[in-house]
């Protein structure tokens, strides 16, 4: 049986992050991928020009078919820009009985635009993290969630705890933002332990797309029957092929590049 895996989040334009960037990271991994699109962004490497929410009416229906015909072995949830939208995905996850979600609690692009509302956050946290087996924010977004500030790794360590306790069965706070070192560590934390990937940091700024493609690659090995700690593993080294093969695209912030794992395994095997 092939794996399927859902996608809840905003279209980009651009193609390096949201719907899209999760679509190929999915089918990069060997699962089938499907998409509830919450929004549309006119967006490209150097910001987001515009963002368009859809009526929550449309993406209750879009719900809905994939919940009737194609119930997904594992789904994530990316940009949901306002709390009605937060409102309808959590009562489908609830009545469709949904297992493996994966909650990346998309706040800002990396342009510096909002990507949720203010008023928002609260129903991410009230709805949808008790509902997630894993959240995956990075330490901007953790400040906003949790309410502290994040400057060592015991605050991290601190705020993972916080959030567990809001209801996530793990807590993933990723380390890019923390600038003061030449390794990027991501802290895992699942109520008893914590567990700790590290990778080499990347000198460049074509990162876009990059919280989007990691919680996407946790949803696909989860869609596979991974447990969370294997799957973040796979995630990491995806994530990481994609930042390190850069594509050189655009006149900003670029893509990821979504086919690097792949490639990189072919070469090794070979």
């Amino acid at each position: 049986m092939v794996g399927k895996a859902l996608t809840i989040a905003g279209s980009d334009s651009g193609g390096g992050a949201g719907i899209q960037a999760d679509l190929k990271t999915f089918q990069e991994l060997d699962v089938y991928g499907m998409s509830v699109i919450t929004a549309v962004t006119a967006q490209n490497t150097t910001g987001v020009q515009g963002v368009f929410s859809v009526p929550v009416e449309g993406i209750i229906e879009q719900l809905t078919s994939i919940g009737d015909d194609l119930p997904p072995d594992a789904l994530k949830t990316g940009m949901l820009f306002n709390s009605k939208t937060i409102d309808a995905v959590a009562r489908f996850i609830e009545s469709y009985s949904m297992k493996n979600i994966v909650v990346d609690p998309v706040m800002i692009a990396k342009g510096g635009a909002s990507l949720l509302q203010k008023e928002a956050v609260e129903a991410l946290k009230d709805k949808l993290l008790p509902l997630a087996t894993i959240v995956t924010p990075n330490i901007p977004e953790a400040e906003v969630l949790t309410g502290i500030k994040i400057e060592t790794m015991n605050d991290r360590k601190h705020a993972a705890k916080l959030l567990y306790s809001m209801g996530a069965e793990t807590v993933m706070i990723k380390g890019g933002h923390d600038q003061g070192s030449e390794e990027m560590i991501d802290l895992l934390f699942d109520g008893q332990q914590f567990h700790t990937f590290t990778s080499t940091r990347v000198s460049t700024k074509n990162t876009h797309g990059t919280g989007c493609t990691f919680s996407a690659a946790i949803t696909a090995q989860l869609a596979k029957g991974s447990s969370v700690v294997q799957a973040v593993a796979v995630a990491k080294d995806f994530i990481q092929a994609a930042i390190e093969e850069d594509l050189h695209i655009g006149s900003g912030h670029g893509p990821t590049n979504h086919w690097a794992y792949k490639r990189k395994r072919a070469i090794i095997v070979n």
